[in-house]
């Protein structure tokens, strides 16, 4: 096809995409950010693991609630509006996240971050669907989602860098300023489609477009809903990401540090390091998951049984032998734990735009984009009252047996996880 590489749109698009990807570093940064200094947070805001827990888990009961009007408002204000002022929301509850004095003040700063972030990835993907075209749409969600890995990095092995040298408090308030620099370039670069630089759509440069293409259907926000939530196909997509990135969050994002540091005996420094391989697992396995799937599966139900057959022995092998791996088997752990319950969700996004016409693809990703969340919310806390429900020893730590019985936990939702990826339908059109 000949793309007219040539025109000013096919290198400015890359512009508008570098800083979005920028913006979802940061989405992931803040998203797992405390896993890292979960422990300092007990200790200085001298609470408990349930309390953290919810701590953890307001950002995605935030992140939840403002999927679905992340969309309303990304077609009615715009999607570059919409970006730009949530991520000042961000910035600032970042901030004063590090400079609470007390948890209630903790929490204000979280709900900040919360719904600030929840504003990037839904806007994102509307302004992709603007400025490439539909077969770069699942590549770029990919590379996006290898960004978001980047980010993983930074909440992980950086921060924990970051924590030593400067404390938890200045870390955060050095964050909060990084997100608002993102937000002052949304504003000034980003804009919503191609038109809005007085050029053509993109479908309109496709040389193989030999007629103008029909004029999409509107289907108002709510008739888009029912159509979605009604078809049978959707659930099981829905429940296993509910249940897929409630593992995720849930140990990689929040308790995966304090078990290698209470159960391993490893230094902040070393945890951070193994948690780094969350990162790497994102960054290596969403584009090879959407390769392997475009180009050598042809399938998108066949990645999904696959990564969650592994997860679901990933975590009977964690059960069954919490404290007998070595640490280069922890390194490999943690890497394949993240391309089978986090780079996964590359494929779930696609399959779930694919299960409807593209008119409510914008509906479709940010209804299901509810149930991750979810899974967040709901497994933060509840793993935290799992631990609190034995007691710590004299240094403060965790017991065994509280890992233990929160391992089991997640090997039950994994082996849930992959009853659903059996009951769902395959979406690959070839």
């Amino acid at each position: 096809m000949a793309d007219t590489p040539s025109h000013p749109l096919f290198r400015f698009r890359w512009l508008i995409f570098s800083i979005l990807a920028l913006a979802y570093f940061f989405v992931y940064f803040h998203r797992l950010s405390l896993s890292v200094v979960a422990d300092n947070l007990v200790k200085d805001f001298n609470t408990s693991a349930g309390t953290m827990g919810l701590l953890g888990s307001i950002y995605f009961y935030c992140y939840a609630a403002m999927q679905l009007p992340a969309g309303l408002l990304s077609d009615s204000v715009g999607p570059r509006r919409t970006v730009t002022w949530f991520l000042v929301a961000a910035s600032a509850g970042s901030i004063l996240f590090g400079l609470a004095p007390n948890i209630e003040t903790a929490f204000v700063g979280r709900i900040l971050v919360g719904f600030g972030v929840s504003m990037v990835f839904i806007p994102t993907m509307k302004i992709l669907s603007q400025w490439y075209y539909p077969h770069e749409f699942a590549s770029m969600a990919g590379i996006l989602n290898a960004v978001g890995g980047a980010g993983v990095m930074a909440a992980t092995w950086l921060l924990a860098m970051m924590t030593v040298a400067f404390g938890w408090r200045l870390s955060f308030e050095l964050i909060g300023g990084c997100t608002f620099v993102i937000a002052l370039l949304a504003w000034l670069i980003i804009r919503d489609r191609p038109r809005d630089k007085g050029w053509p759509a993109i479908g309109d440069l496709a040389a193989t477009s030999s007629a103008p293409a029909a004029a999409a259907q509107s289907i108002p926000l709510l008739a888009g809903m029912r159509q979605v939530v009604g078809n049978p196909h959707f659930w099981p997509l829905a429940l296993w990401f509910f249940f897929d990135c409630g593992i995720f969050f849930g140990f990689g994002g929040l308790w995966g540090g304090p078990f290698l540091m209470h159960v391993y005996g490893l230094s902040r420094e070393a945890a951070g390091a193994v948690l780094s391989m969350i990162a790497w697992g994102m960054i290596i396995g969403s584009p090879l998951l959407g390769f392997l799937s475009d180009r050598v599966l042809k399938s998108r139900k066949k990645p999904f049984v696959i990564c969650t057959m592994i997860l679901v022995l990933e975590m009977g092998t964690l059960y069954y032998f919490p404290e007998s791996l070595s640490l280069p088997m922890l390194y490999v752990a943690f890497f394949v734990f993240s391309v089978c319950a986090s780079s996964i969700v590359v494929i779930g996004f696609t399959a779930t735009k694919e299960l409807f016409p593209v008119e409510i693809a914008g509906t479709s990703v940010g209804t299901v984009n509810l149930f991750p969340f979810l899974g967040g919310a709901v497994f933060m806390p509840f793993l935290g009252n799992v631990l609190d429900a034995y007691p710590r020893n004299a240094a403060g730590a965790y017991a065994l047996e509280g890992y233990t019985t929160m391992l089991l936990v997640l090997l039950i939702a994994s082996v849930i996880a992959l009853g659903c990826t059996l009951m769902m339908k395959e979406t690959f059109q070839g």
